[in-house]
């Protein structure tokens, strides 16, 4: 008979439930900040569909027609390079920022942050206070609770409708998906996509909140990667905190030994929208927002302490204490200079691209059903279709010119006039004298210039074929 004990069955828990965090309000110059860039960059995103540029929107990208127009710059699909060369310098711009400051951009201008601020003030105009909200969901249901909560579920979904609208906007003309919106009258992809951008809105800074930022952000795991010891971020100053207790209110209290300046109020954990204890150090839900530090700054002035506790430092400044401007001087290391060096460079290249680019393209196609024929007098002519783009938003008059042969010549119009924004496939006729050139292939060059002085001109090579 077996008498061992059975095994013990352990259960490992790899995604911990929700506990429901209720964010106070804070006030200081963090949160100005904080809500500066929320003012910022809500004006840009929901704006910039609004405004016109040479009778059309300013920003749009067009995929049905391929064209993206980015205010006086008109990009198609050959210019995707200008796409792929704006996409890394944003990343370069967030790799330095983060070398600098740590998660100064999750914490202040992330997309998630941002809408979670809008979110939790009409959760605040509706619901109360921290301590008023925490009261309410106690509270049995009545018909007072479910009011208050379909009212900020209605607004929350207010929001969330005119984000997705809005973000569909850069991608179909933005009035005339207001007026297809006005008459019921949107397709089915832009339906899917107002509602899906809406609902992913709504669920991310309505209901999840921290949670993308703890389980769902690929930045929050990686950030690390880009910290050294001289990278800014939450600190919690121990060795001044330490020991932290009340305010020792009675002789005896205060005859005891001497205590830190942390009171543990707790205010940096109430105001922390992840939810956690700065004081623990730093940790990886931490987005650097900073309300601790004006939490813990308020509750220093009441008391008549120092500012500061809880500050923007570096860990070689809380293990050294360096001064401010040694701080500083730091920022500049190899690694901050390896990064601005490049994204300078990129920058400089991208810019320098930008305005020498041609805004006229042309491909040569020859007809490959006549390889070349030989018309009375031995004269031999090729077939070519020429496929031309005039990228700017300006027509223009060109000139077809051919070269490269003796008595080489166009044998159909010369010129052509291509309006704003157009493409256009021209068929032309080249021909040579009979007895010039070499049997078989000759290259030739075929150019458009233009013929209203605007001194746009591009030439291509092609292939004369001569019947051998």
């Amino acid at each position: 008979m077996n008498t061992q004990p059975s095994p013990e069955v352990a259960v490992i828990k790899m995604y911990a439930a929700r506990e429901e965090i209720y964010a106070r309000e804070v006030q200081g110059r963090y949160a100005s900040i904080r809500w500066a860039c929320v003012w910022l960059t809500q004006i840009v995103f929901y704006g910039l569909p609004w405004l016109s540029w040479n009778g059309r929107q300013a920003v749009l990208f067009d995929l049905v027609a391929r064209k993206f127009y980015l205010f006086g710059i008109v990009l198609w699909p050959q210019d995707f390079i200008y796409l792929a060369a704006l996409l890394i310098i944003c990343a370069y711009l967030l790799f330095l920022a983060t070398a600098i400051a740590g998660r100064v951009w999750c914490g202040f201008a992330c997309p998630q942050t941002v809408y979670t601020e809008i979110f939790m003030w009409i959760e605040r105009q509706i619901e109360g206070s921290r301590s008023a909200r925490m009261r309410l969901d106690r509270q049995p249901a009545s018909v007072a609770k479910a009011a208050r909560k379909v009212a900020k579920h209605a607004a929350w979904l207010a929001v969330a409708l005119w984000t997705g609208f809005t973000f569909v906007g850069y991608f179909t003309p933005v009035r005339t998906l207001a007026h297809e919106v006005a008459t019921l009258g949107l397709g089915p992809w832009e339906w899917f996509w107002v509602l899906f951008y809406a609902f992913a809105t709504y669920g991310n800074a309505g209901w999840m909140r921290e949670q993308v930022c703890k389980y769902m952000c690929p930045y929050a795991r990686f950030q690390s990667s880009m910290f050294d010891k001289d990278t800014l971020i939450i600190t919690y100053d121990q060795a001044r905190g330490e020991p932290r207790g009340a305010i020792a209110k009675s002789a005896a209290a205060a005859a005891k030994p001497k205590q830190g300046d942390c009171i543990d109020c707790t205010m940096c954990v109430q105001v922390c929208p992840t939810g956690i204890d700065i004081r623990r150090g730093l940790q990886y839900e931490c987005i650097g927002c900073a309300a601790c530090v004006d939490a813990c700054n308020s509750v220093m002035d009441k008391v008549g302490y120092e500012r500061g506790l809880i500050r923007y430092s570096t860990d070689h400044a809380m293990q050294q204490g360096l001064s401010s401007a040694e701080i500083r001087r730091r920022a500049l290391r190899p690694r901050v200079l390896v990064y601005l060096g490049v994204l300078l460079a990129i920058v400089t290249a991208f810019g320098l691209s930008l305005a020498m680019r041609t805004p006229l393209k042309m491909d040569v196609l020859r007809d490959r059903g006549a390889m070349g024929r030989e018309l009375d007098g031995g004269v031999i002519e090729n077939v070519y279709r020429l496929q031309i783009m005039n990228t700017s938003e300006t027509a223009h008059r060109y000139r077809i010119l051919v070269d490269g042969m003796p008595s080489v010549r166009l044998a159909s119009a010369d010129e052509v006039t291509l309006q704003g924004t157009e493409t256009r496939s021209v068929p032309i006729r080249v021909q040579v004298d009979g007895g010039q050139g070499a049997k078989g292939s000759n290259r030739i060059h075929i150019a458009l210039e233009a013929a209203d002085g605007s001194g746009l001109k591009v030439r291509e090579e092609a292939v004369f074929f001569v019947p051998r």
